[in-house]
């Protein structure tokens, strides 16, 4: 398999310099000389705050230095240093499920055996190694205003009957991820393939609609709020429901016939700065504290088994069963890494778009 350009870059002396942003929280004890947690994360500072400040009560005498990252460069961090001998992150926290995977696969993470660690579901613990630490479904999402006088799909068979019906009134009032752009949206996307026969009627349907292609969920769910969308497809639920939360008139329905759950990985890298410090992280990412943080502070469900309260992995499926599938954490992820097979994907999704 095909290494990401940035990496190759690195490995060759001529990568450009990651603009990572950085954000250092020192120790709360006020100590000078306190050990320092290092984090390359994708998940914005902002939201990880919480979390950060709750580990920090626990462990007084530690910093943290937070580096927010895109997942691309999450991973050619991390090979590039480790290929060089220099030290990397403690803990890497990435939404790109499939190059947490290859991290493993390739020997550039370590075993974090935890308390944890054998009560963890197993779809989302492998080798001890890779931890899926958030459940987070692909979602449609809607303006609710525009569906005052009927109710909005709730499948993939009832979404193409809109869009057919609807014709010339919601076209190019439709978004969901440009896949070529977008981890999560390729994900999404190729899950969808191995899920439901019958995808590439519903990127036709799509195409015909004018569906507009964005690289992030704000930019499909802004133009929801407003009304300028009357549909989302396959965005994530995670920042749906953060949405929702203060844009009223968005609405979010997880699809009955089936709902692709996704996961946040993390890991110790294996040339981590502090191994120790990277677990102690994971281990309090993992526990109930942490968990509950989660879920009720940054809006993501939980996986923790023990957290019983708010958005949880163990009451969405209780609820909801077997129309939830989640991405298990193995190395099936690591399908698409191959260029061949993703460009494959890509043209046949580009391709599906076009015919109208």
């Amino acid at each position: 398999m095909k290494l990401p350009l940035l990496t190759a870059l690195f490995l060759l002396g001529l990568a450009p310099f990651v603009r990572a942003d950085v954000t250092v929280y020192p120790a709360s004890s006020g100590r000078a000389d306190a050990s320092e947690l290092v984090v390359y994360s994708s998940l914005d500072d902002p939201l990880a705050r919480p979390m950060i400040k709750a580990f920090q009560t626990a462990n007084p005498d530690v910093a943290v230095r937070y580096e927010d990252m895109l997942t691309g460069e999450i991973f050619d961090r991390v090979v590039a240093e480790t290929d060089k001998g220099d030290a990397t992150a403690d803990f890497a926290f990435s939404s790109a499920m499939d190059l947490q995977v290859k991290l493993v696969n390739d020997g550039y993470a370590q075993v974090s055996r935890l308390p944890m660690s054998g009560r963890w579901p197993a779809w989302a613990n492998w080798r001890d190694t890779a931890y899926a630490l958030t459940f987070e479904p692909a979602v449609f999402v809607y303006h609710k205003p525009s569906f005052a006088e009927e109710a909005p799909p709730s499948t993939r068979a009832e979404f193409i009957d809109y869009l057919s019906r609807k014709g010339e009134a919601v076209f190019g009032r439709i978004g969901t991820y440009d896949i070529e752009r977008s981890g999560v949206g390729f994900l999404f996307m190729s899950r969808d393939q191995e899920q439901f026969d019958d995808i590439w009627s519903v990127v036709r349907a799509m195409g015909a609609a004018g569906v507009k292609l964005y690289s992030t969920s704000q930019a499909i769910l802004e133009r929801v709020a407003d009304g300028r969308f009357v549909l989302g497809y396959n965005i994530l639920g995670s920042y749906a429901a953060d949405w929702a939360s203060s844009h009223p008139d968005v609405g979010i329905v997880l699809p009955k016939d089936y709902t692709v759950v996704m996961s946040r990985i993390g890991l110790v890298p294996q040339a981590a700065r502090s191994a120790e410090l990277g677990r102690r992280f994971l281990a309090f990412f993992m526990s109930r504290e942490g968990q509950t943080i989660l879920t009720q502070e940054l809006q993501i469900p939980a996986v923790n088994p023990d957290v019983a309260q708010g958005n949880t992995a163990t009451a969405m499926r209780e609820l909801l069963g077997g129309q939830l599938k989640p991405v298990p954490v193995s190395p099936g992820l690591m399908v698409y890494l191959d260029q061949v097979k993703r460009a494959r994907l890509i043209q046949k999704w580009n391709d599906a778009l076009r015919l109208q």
